[in-house]
């Protein structure tokens, strides 16, 4: 056990959760109408708690239990045989779950953005439930947890490089919003724009700072690569926010606050499978590409193909994720069997799970609120609770 190392990954979980509570909630919650804000948070938040306990109770083992190449195994439920003094590599494992943990409460909760202002919270809860145990535990132990897509697996010496989620986290959590969206169907009112842009920054700075523990403590070490992966990870956020915002100039004359600030998101997903295996001149690269690419996407998800990814997660991170897997290949740092092979064979089971979760759960709780309850706002019909007048 080594204390640096462990005292670096404590920090760098808090910073994980920052991301999601408040980071996320705030991010989302400002791109929405008044009247769902508080929905918004709620979705955030009881994810949070929900995937924690589900995280102790199997979805740890899952990911990172004794089981086979497929299948972590229930060997580790509820941290069985596990104590403070139990070690993984040079931290304490416990503080391993604990991180790991924070990735599992983020990613579900990434897809929050896909269904706000239309969605039932049974479905939320049950969706999210089933799909982090049944999706993102499986895949995490394909890849991070020495499975089939590991080093050593099916692709050879060279495994599936994903540094900090690329494909574990962005793809899965992009393809199941697009998913979701596709089956809920848009809102009734689609023309209304974010009722608090400032929140929005907000909640962009918070997950921009929170990504110095989601990458740089994915190195699992308070070494060098810890330092170059945060390093490279500021540097395309940075970037690709500037061409976000240069090319929103040159398509409409003006750079917007949202735009922008979307733009780090997107500069941040990117980065995320690559940071630990490049420098600042391929980061800045990423980052001028991605700020591009995402926003252009974000206009096929919604004006080509007429989806209501209401808050745009696919294009952003499902996007973003998949071109950063892709640019690990590009230089060099990985190869194009695996990355390309990854993509496909996760792309294809996140796929097929979720759809089926979608409907069984569809079976037992409503996924879309009634027509007046959508009208009214989610946040005084749902919750009975309301931050800012009905009329806004």
């Amino acid at each position: 056990m080594n204390g640096a190392d462990t005292a670096w990954i404590i920090v760098a979980t808090a910073l994980v959760l920052f991301m999601t509570l408040p980071g996320l909630a705030l991010f989302y919650g400002g791109l929405v109408r008044a009247r769902n804000v508080l929905s918004v948070f709620m979705h955030c938040f009881a994810i949070a708690c929900l995937m924690s306990v589900l995280w102790l109770v199997a979805g740890y083992s899952i990911a990172f239990g004794d089981g086979n190449a497929v299948w972590g195994g229930l060997g580790k439920a509820f941290l069985l045989g596990i104590d403070a003094d139990t070690v993984s590599g040079t931290l304490p494992e416990v503080l391993f779950f604990a991180f790991q943990m924070t990735f599992a409460i983020i990613t579900p909760a990434l897809i929050v953005g896909a269904y706000v202002e239309r969605v039932g919270f049974g479905f939320v809860l049950l969706f999210s439930a089933l799909w982090m145990l049944l999706c993102y535990a499986p895949v995490t132990h394909w890849i991070w947890g020495g499975g089939f897509l590991a080093d050593g697996g099916i692709f050879g010496d060279t495994g599936v490089k994903d540094f900090a989620g690329g494909i574990v986290v962005h793809e899965t959590a992009g393809l199941a919003a697009l998913l979701i969206a596709i089956v809920l169907g848009p809102r009734k009112n689609q023309t209304t724009p974010p009722h608090n842009p400032g929140y929005v920054m907000i909640g962009a700075a918070m997950l921009w700072v929170g990504w110095f523990g989601f990458n740089g403590g994915s190195q699992l070490a308070a070494d060098g690569g810890a330092a170059m992966a945060l390093t490279v990870t500021h540097i395309s956020a940075a970037t690709a926010s500037l061409s976000w915002a240069l090319w929103e100039r040159i398509k409409f004359g003006k750079s917007s606050l949202v735009g922008i600030v979307t733009g780090t998101i997107a500069g941040l997903a990117s980065i995320t499978p690559a940071s630990g295996f490049v420098g600042p001149i391929e980061a800045l690269i990423i980052g001028a590409i991605a700020g591009i690419l995402c926003q252009e996407a974000v206009g096929v998800i919604r004006n080509t193909l007429k989806i209501d990814d209401t808050l745009d997660v696919f294009a952003v991170h499902g996007v973003g994720g998949i071109f950063g897997t892709i640019m690990i290949a590009v230089f060099g740092a990985g190869s194009w069997a695996a990355q390309l092979g990854g993509l496909v064979v996760v792309g294809v089971f996140t796929t097929v799970v979720t759809l089926v979760l979608i409907y069984v759960v569809k079976a037992i709780t409503p996924i879309r609120v009634d027509k007046d309850t959508e009208v009214q706002g989610l946040d005084i019909t749902v919750h009975g609770e309301r931050a800012y007048d009905h009329n806004s």
